[in-house]
């Protein structure tokens, strides 16, 4: 089964969230745990969590990929951004826990000049205070395209951090295509490749979501540039095989497109449809 979704706003609570899923003819699905750009969380409704845990339970949803706000810096060079960083990440996991099992998405960070091993460092630090050995939900670290001093614009940076890491098990990544594409890796001409360097590097056991998006770049802009699928340099063929490459399967596939109701829509259906063949 292929478990295929967009982002969704989180603002009417998760049944909401279920539902308007399942309009896009999606089972699966992002969603910010608070605003992109920071702030306080809304509150749990209870009732609300558990009527959305049997709508996905009904559907056969797969995993949920929540993710952190763009904000959030966990190596940022100022302590107080790197404070905030940890309070918002120990708070969501604490409320990821009401959805168990699920996934929690961030970026890495910039290290905005003191170097990458410091930021690869920090990153470590921070995840070390927040993993606690009985949580449910799984961290992911997410492949950056390269832009600025942004931390894991390769796959040797995050393992690093992954190495780093005490709770290990509650650990993995998400794999954005734009940002791999932006980034170097050639998923278009030379997708088998990638593949096998990501498991030689990191470990495909360790490769939980994937972001699939189109890049309005070329290859190695480092500039992070979203398209719709299809419509970039990535182009509609390569999506196609990673739909059905045989090392990416069952995983959460998370679309980041520019678009709206009906064009995610019209490319879950159109994904979905390629692993269908």
């Amino acid at each position: 089964m292929i478990y295929i979704g967009s982002h969704i706003s989180a603002s009417k609570g998760y049944e909401a969230m279920g539902k308007q899923a399942l309009k896009l003819g999606a089972n699966t699905f992002a969603f910010f745990t608070r605003n992109p750009r920071g702030g306080k969380a809304k509150e749990i409704d209870e009732a609300d969590v558990a009527r959305f845990l049997a709508l996905a339970e009904e559907h056969s949803f797969g995993k949920l990929v929540a993710h952190a706000p763009y904000t959030m810096n966990a190596c940022a060079a100022r302590e107080d951004i790197r404070k905030f960083a940890k309070e918002t990440m120990a708070d969501d996991l604490m409320r990821m826990e009401y959805t168990p099992g699920n996934y929690y998405n961030f970026h890495p960070g910039s290290h905005v000049g003191q170097g990458t091993q410091a930021g690869i460092d920090l990153i470590a630090a921070l995840l070390n205070e927040v993993l606690k050995p009985d949580q449910t939900t799984t961290v992911l670290l997410e492949t950056m395209a390269g832009k600025g001093s942004e931390v894991g614009r390769n796959f040797e940076e995050l393992r690093a951090v992954l190495d780093r890491v005490e709770c290990k098990e509650k650990m993995g990544v998400c794999l954005d295509t734009c940002h791999v594409w932006d980034a170097g890796y050639d998923i278009v001409n030379n997708l088998d490749s990638v593949v096998e360097e990501f498991d030689a590097v990191i470990g495909l056991d360790r490769l939980k979501a994937i972001h699939m998006n189109d890049s309005m770049n070329p290859l190695s802009s480092h500039k992070d540039r979203h398209e719709k699928i299809g419509k970039g340099q990535i182009g509609l063929a390569a999506m196609e095989r990673i739909i059905c490459h045989p090392k990416l399967q069952g995983r959460p596939i998370i679309l980041e497109t520019p678009n709206d109701d009906a064009g995610w829509a019209e490319e879950i259906a159109l994904l979905r449809g390629f692993s269908e063949k």
